[in-house]
């Protein structure tokens, strides 16, 4: 079995929908399908519940028509059969009914995470029944009747194992559609996965179980050996480690969620970045193998990122200090990307300032807190990289005259991180690429 995910460019229109239909078919044996909500529509959810939530309802449901109206056109659009086209606006116009009904209920946190649950609802039923309006079989498994989140809003991948697999039992056709991002939490109430969305969704259900391959489908080619937005030429890597994929991932790589790895190399369920546009092509494959060939496969580059440095106001730094400053971050859940230390004091990083006022004052109490803003964090990726002769000095000398702030040498296997001012980035990646890509 294999798991194919396709988001929202790929289902953004009647005819990036039927191009899904042709991808799939031409995918052999048994599948699994998830989908995104179309292209943009999201985003329009999101902003009928802020008008809900600050008590502005007709701005609310004259969004939401306006959203139906281009719901009445998408169907018009994918579906030749008339038939077809009077049951999917019949089908459109009960969930925007069910939209109304959400802007005149009192909001709430769950009434913000029914909202925003529709898109994936209607994308997967209208493909569904294109699939049928075609000549295609295949069954809709609603994500909500096995996609289970824990007591901490994480996902149970116990729980949606056992759910699915006796889903999955009862199921004949070979190809089944269900809904990317969205599941039940321990209530069970409609909630989604935050965090890597569909792509989550994918490995989570490719993990459970034990798929051939997870396939996610986007519209590009798979991940780049740098950021084509700012290098050129880039390539595609036909090949890369879980951890040197989590690290591209995590530190800038914005093809795949850092979270959505997790799962897949915990199973050790191969992954596969696909273009929808260019079917044909190798993408990028994530998996358990690693290549020992290349020092460096790829660099990746983290904006907005905040630096942070403590100096103890002792002379030597008193023990239990550094745990001390931790359990500050920890109270606000404010996670720490990168992180050095002297004998008096630490420098960190975070990429989230939402507590960064009341972090700097509780530090402060103890501590000596200097923060720079407008940082980049410049990460470098291969296997056993840092363990690598001549990276270092090849790396160091590119930057010559780049100001480098901080320095994580040694503590990945898979990555050197350098951190430089944000005016800087663009530089410090065209200079890398030609220092570390001949």
């Amino acid at each position: 079995m294999k798991v194919l995910k396709f988001g929202g460019t790929s289902v953004g229109s009647p005819q990036r929908m039927m191009q899904v239909a042709d991808i799939i078919a031409g995918v052999h044996g048994k599948k699994i399908v998830v989908l995104s909500a179309v292209s943009g529509t999201t985003n329009t959810l999101v902003s009928i519940s802020d008008f809900c939530q600050n008590d502005q309802k007709e701005e609310a449901i004259k969004v939401a028509e306006e959203l139906k109206e281009q719901y009445h056109q998408f169907v018009k659009d994918l579906f030749n059969d008339e038939d077809f086209v009077l049951r999917n606006i019949d089908f459109v116009n009960q969930k925007f009914a069910d939209i109304k009904s959400l802007i005149n209920e009192e909001f709430k946190e769950q009434v913000a995470k029914m909202f925003v649950a529709q898109g994936e609802l209607m994308s997967t039923h209208l493909f569904t029944e294109y699939l049928s309006s075609i000549g295609k079989s295949a069954t809709l498994l609603p994500a909500l009747d096995f996609m289970t989140l824990d007591e901490y809003a994480e996902p149970d991948l116990k729980t949606t194992k056992v759910k699915l697999e006796s889903a999955l039992k009862s199921i004949g056709e070979n190809v089944i559609i269900t809904q990317g991002y969205i599941a039940r939490n321990v209530s069970g109430g409609t909630d989604n996965l935050r965090r890597g969305g569909s792509d989550y969704s994918a490995t989570i259900i490719g993990a459970v179980v034990k798929a051939e391959e997870v396939q996610i489908w986007t519209d590009i080619d798979g991940m780049h050996n740098n950021d084509p937005r700012v290098v050129q030429p880039t390539h595609p890597l036909a090949h890369l480690s879980f951890e040197e994929a989590s690290e591209l991932a995590y530190f800038g790589a914005k093809v795949l969620h850092p979270h959505c790895i997790v799962p897949a190399q915990m199973f050790e369920v191969p992954v596969r970045i696909k273009n929808t546009m260019d079917p044909k092509a190798h993408g990028t494959l994530i998996s358990v193998e690693k290549d020992t060939e290349a020092a460096v496969k790829a660099i990746a580059a983290k904006d907005h990122i905040t630096a942070i440095k403590v100096k103890s106001n002792r002379m030597v730094m008193a023990y239990g200090f550094l745990r001390r400053v931790f359990e500050v971050f920890e109270k606000y859940r404010t996670p720490i990307d990168m992180i050095t230390t002297s004998e008096i004091a630490v420098s960190l990083t975070i990429d989230n300032n939402e507590h960064l006022r009341e972090i700097k004052e509780e530090i402060s109490q103890y501590a000596t807190v200097e923060v720079d803003k407008d940082q980049t964090i410049i990460c470098i990726v291969g296997d056993l990289i840092a363990e690598r002769k001549g990276v270092g000095s090849a790396i160091f000398e590119a930057l010559d005259d780049i100001p480098i702030r901080m320095i994580s040498y040694g503590g990945s296997r898979n990555n050197i991180s350098l951190l430089v001012p944000q005016e800087y980035k663009k530089d410090s990646l065209v200079k890398l690429h030609k220092a570390l890509f001949k």
